[in-house]
């Protein structure tokens, strides 16, 4: 769902990208005053799990591909702030390092997939959190979640073609509804096995009942390399499938491809402008096909990561540098009603 350059006029450009602006400085200043430092790693590796992950193209139908956006599946672990900046952070490094995404549409990709994805999708998998306790709850919530925010965000697409005069909204929206309604699907599947595995294995990060901790509680050195331990096997995982799997994912065009392809608006994409871009299409220079997909997915796996990281690193400084001078930091879940967006 990554609009390209020239599908997108300016004055639908430029609104979206204020738009974007705007949600992105609210989740910054939310994670500044809710974010505990204990989690800046966990920020890290989603950051490098979603990327990785949105390179596993699956099949959906009719020649058509879809990928995981991540942003519920993020929102469910660490909150809607930290799903926002996480998912910005990779879109970012998707447009500016591999050319996926046009420059001129960055504020539109950043508005359709981190906020809508991930404060649309927490929206909806909070309240179902809450009518239905437990780690069944969760699942069942953040999978319809995905599916419904990835639905939203594809409209979402739709309308600002329309706006832009691409496509007619009569021609494009249920194109894009559409598919999408079973792109969703895979999100909504991938996001659900995740998360059981993640509750079967870590079931803290889930913040059920049985494993809550006081918000209070201090960050013992056990679970700050529990935490550790936590991060390197999931990078491991991460860079895993950007090694061995993305080089097999399936070729064919995504959603809005191939809703470009079909409903003719495919030539409206335009050339970049003038940014270079030194590893596009997700190639190595002087690899061979297979091989310089892998390489580029694990170089931009760990650069995913150490962005995310850093973003996450930047905003918890005061209270780092506030718990070295011995003053109280409190560690507010971002997953309970201290966050507000």
């Amino acid at each position: 769902m990554h609009i390209p350059d020239g599908f997108l006029n300016a004055p639908t450009a430029a609104t979206m990208g204020i738009l974007a602006c705007a949600g992105v400085g609210i989740a910054l200043a939310q994670a500044r005053r809710h974010l505990p430092p204990r989690k800046v790693p966990l920020l890290g590796l989603a950051g490098a799990f979603v990327f990785a992950a949105q390179m596993l193209n699956f099949p959906v139908a009719g020649g058509t591909s879809g990928h995981l956006i991540g942003a519920v599946l993020t929102a469910a672990l660490l909150g809607p702030s930290a799903a926002v900046i996480v998912l910005t952070a990779v879109l970012l490094l998707q447009c500016l390092l591999f050319a996926d995404g046009g420059v001129t549409a960055l504020g539109a990709n950043i508005f359709n997939m981190a906020l809508i994805g991930g404060v649309g999708g927490w929206l909806i998998y909070h309240p179902l959190m809450r009518l239905f306790p437990g780690a069944f709850g969760r699942i069942l919530g953040a999978a319809f979640a995905a599916w419904v925010s990835t639905v939203v965000a594809a409209v979402a697409c739709a309308g600002e073609l329309a706006a832009s005069h691409t496509v007619a909204w009569n021609v494009v929206f249920p194109a894009m509804a559409g598919i999408h309604m079973l792109i969703g699907l895979g999100e909504a599947i991938i996001t659900a096995l995740v998360l059981a595995g993640i509750a079967r294995a870590r079931p803290e990060l889930l913040d059920l009942p049985a494993h809550r901790t006081s918000a209070a509680a201090p960050i013992t050195r056990a679970r700050r390399e529990g935490t550790g331990a936590l991060v390197a096997m999931g990078l491991l995982i991460s860079l895993g499938l950007a090694l061995f799997v993305a080089p097999f994912a399936c070729p064919w065009p995504d959603g809005l491809v191939k809703t470009a392809q079909v409903k003719g608006f495919a030539d409206r994409e335009s050339p970049r402008p003038g940014v270079p871009t030194p590893l596009a299409d997700y190639r190595m220079p002087g690899l061979p096909t297979g091989l310089a997909t892998s390489a580029a997915a694990v170089t931009g796996t760990v650069v995913a990561f150490g962005l995310a990281w850093g973003l996450a690193w930047g905003l918890t400084r005061k209270d780092r540098i506030a718990g070295q001078a011995g003053s109280a930091c409190p560690t507010v879940s971002s997953r309970g009603s201290g966050e507000r967006i």
